[in-house]
């Protein structure tokens, strides 16, 4: 965790370890050629990324009865993808909406969007280099 302070107060900027199985996503390329998994996992992120803006949104509309059921959803696409943490992330946060505490599902939920927004990246640079 990296920060600094800023006279009585320290900004943290928590930074969170990514654990990723490349296994999953190398098993399709080796199933499928190159071209054919690239539109596989290309779709995939894609579906992965609109089911975390989605989420954005429902958090943002305080509109949490169907969460826990999109939070499964995330938990099942990560780990097809082989994104562990995305996965664990998500699966906590349900715990958070299971257990209705909200300031760890708020705490939880920033996180969820840090490594959302870190394993995109990570992927796609990924695939870009394949």
């Amino acid at each position: 965790m990296g920060g600094h302070i800023m006279g009585n107060v320290t900004v943290l900027r928590p930074v969170d370890q990514l654990r990723q199985n490349i296994e999953p996503v190398a098993a399709m390329y080796r199933d499928l050629g190159t071209v054919q998994a690239e539109q596989v996992v290309t779709r995939a992120l894609g579906e992965l990324a609109l089911t975390m803006s989605g989420l954005a949104a429902q958090v943002r509309a305080h509109e949490l009865q169907d969460l826990s059921r999109q939070l499964r959803r995330l938990q099942r696409m990560s780990e097809q993808l082989g994104m562990l943490s995305l996965s664990q992330v998500a699966g906590d946060l349900r715990q958070c909406l299971d257990q209705a505490d909200p300031t760890a599902f708020s705490a939880v939920w920033a996180r969820l969007m840090r490594v959302a927004e870190r394993s995109l990246v990570v992927d796609r640079a990924l695939i870009e280099s394949s």
